[in-house]
């Protein structure tokens, strides 16, 4: 036979041997006549019963769980934890004297909330509008710096409600603190749905 002739013969019976091997270990392997036993307590161990022969499968990571199969105990890693939306938002700074956020910092003192509730308000605002007191969302029709849908709800504050960053922040805040308790309560509702 010529070299290249022998090439495909070779691969084929390369190919088999590698198949029939592959069968034999799954035909052999779990007609163990007692099954193993599976203790995962948090570090991931695995016992066995007098009888048996037991194979884990090693997996970085935190092994907390294992399932027993066939006579073959494969551990797990632990499920992720489910995180939730936190509290807090980024730190927010002192505010500039005289700006929107100056007001809103003063007034939200004056309700007793501290500087994470006043963080989460600068967080939720700037997503909503920037803290523009002419934001207005031609979708939804909302408008001003807490995105009033409709932006007329705050004439309930104030006449000037369209162009007055304090009477928008005054609705803002009772709206904020009667639906969700208060700007970290908004915000992380935020978070979740995209809108407060």
């Amino acid at each position: 036979m010529a070299r290249d002739e022998r090439r495909p013969f070779v691969l084929r019976t390369f190919a088999f041997a590698i198949a029939a091997a592959v069968m034999l270990v799954f035909a052999i392997a779990p007609m163990g006549k007692e099954r193993a036993l599976a203790e995962t307590a948090d570090a991931g161990t695995a016992g066995t019963a007098d009888a048996g022969p037991v194979q884990a499968l090693a997996v970085a990571g935190d092994h907390r769980t294992a399932v027993l199969r066939e006579g073959y105990v494969i551990t797990k890693p632990a499920p992720k934890p489910v995180v939730a939306v936190g509290r807090s938002a980024p730190a927010a700074g002192a505010p500039d004297p005289g700006t929107a956020k100056a007001i809103a910092f003063d007034m939200v003192t004056a309700r007793g909330w501290g500087q994470g509730e006043y963080d989460c308000l600068v967080a939720l605002w700037q997503k909503e509008s920037g803290w523009n007191v002419y934001a207005h969302n031609k979708s939804s029709g909302a408008y001003g710096i807490p995105q009033s849908l409709p932006g007329s709800k705050m004439a309930s504050v104030g006449a000037d409600w369209a162009t007055n960053p304090a009477t928008q922040i005054t609705w803002g805040l009772g709206y904020i603190q009667g639906r969700y308790g208060s700007p970290c309560g908004a915000w992380n509702a935020s978070q979740a749905k995209g809108w407060y």
